[in-house]
């Protein structure tokens, strides 16, 4: 997740790091936070002409993270109007839960798509951490800021992005609700068409230990399906009888366990049927299409990762090979870059306000 980026360490708790952060934020385009947040109410102590306030002058316990570090969008936009605030929490900036602590499973849980998620007759699972907090947390978040950034060229102003997992992976997963009431997930977990449940779309192993990917929905691409697997149409149920799901399952289970991974790729390979191999990690790099596209890039450490996507025809992607940053090896480049003199950035560093962690050469 650090590939191509560089890195800034500054210590927020103290005065100065959070004043160095709001002078990058003066010229920045995006400021992205992820702590919990807090809604301020109205302590019994004196009032102030910036608000409420204990009398030592500190904020209200309740206050969230960055309000308590002065670093709210309210301070922030005030001397960048320009500033996209993008705010990433797992409940919301509001609500009952939006101060409790939670993991991604906890808000593919509350989001509802949880309870749609695992095989028949055994207990919701979540697809790693895929769906949370990547998908409604890391990508919608995104979404927003772009729609911000595309809004600004209008308005001129910044706004607040309120992006959280829970929200986030329920709207992901809208489909789930519209196919609701059409009846295409109306049977129990892992018994619909696209959980597990149909024989035609599912995964089965195969004899050397690996899985086949079978997605064949329609029903010229079931008959091919069927032709693969040396299956007549005319001697078995009809594709969409349900009741005869379970029993033709492990038919094509019994078929698919016969032969390895490798002759089922030879068998399917260049077929409209939908079967594909399930890769593992170790294979995606020698797949012919991803060696045709150039889909994966191995880096200076010989690490294998997914290339950026998707691709732009006038701005495509240029991917680093380059190893993740250690903290705060950019720090004093970035300030400088920010308008800092050396003479700042030394006090800072010698206050220990930030960081600066160069590598050093091994000789």
């Amino acid at each position: 997740m650090a590939r191509g980026k560089r890195s800034l360490a500054v210590d927020l708790k103290r005065p100065r790091g959070a004043a160095v952060l709001r002078s990058l934020c003066a010229r920045a385009d995006v400021m992205l936070e992820s702590f919990r947040p807090g809604e301020p109410q109205i302590p019994t102590r004196r009032e102030t002409g910036r608000g409420a306030v204990p009398e030592e002058g500190r904020p209200p316990d309740i206050w969230g993270v960055m309000e308590k570090l002065q670093l709210s969008p309210e301070i922030l936009q005030k001397e960048n109007p320009k500033l996209i605030y993008a705010r990433l929490s797992g409940f919301g900036q509001s609500g009952r839960f939006s101060r409790v602590a939670g993991h991604d499973i906890n808000y593919l849980a509350l989001s509802g798509v949880l309870s749609r998620i695992g095989r028949s007759g055994e207990a919701p699972y979540a697809p790693l951490n895929l769906l949370a907090d990547f998908g409604g947390g890391g990508l919608m978040c995104t979404l927003g800021i772009l729609m911000a950034l595309f809004e600004r060229t209008r308005s001129g102003k910044g706004q607040v992005i309120d992006a959280n997992m829970v929200e986030g992976t329920a709207y992901l997963g809208s489909f789930l609700w519209k196919t609701e009431q059409t009846g295409l997930w109306g049977q129990p977990r892992g018994q619909n068409m696209l959980d597990g449940g149909a024989p035609f779309y599912t995964t089965y192993r195969t004899a050397d230990g690996g899985f086949m990917a079978v997605g064949a929905l329609e029903p010229q691409f079931y008959e091919l399906l069927l032709k693969g697997l040396g299956l007549k149409s005319d001697e078995l149920p009809s594709q969409m009888s349900i009741t005869d799901w379970p029993e033709m399952k492990k038919k094509f289970a019994d078929i698919f366990a016969k032969k390895t991974k490798a002759e089922w790729c030879q068998i399917f390979d260049g077929t409209d049927a939908c079967v594909t191999p399930v890769l593992t990690f170790e294979e995606v790099t020698h797949c012919g299409h991803h060696k045709d596209r150039g889909s994966f890039i191995i880096d200076r450490e010989q690490g294998v990762s997914p290339r950026p996507a998707p691709q732009l025809s006038n701005t495509p992607a240029v991917p680093s090979s380059k190893r993740d940053p250690f903290v705060g090896e950019h720090t004093e480049e970035i300030l400088k870059e920010f308008g800092f003199s050396q003479e700042e950035i030394s006090q800072l560093k010698s206050e220990k306000i930030i960081e600066s962690n160069k590598p050093r050469a091994n000789l």
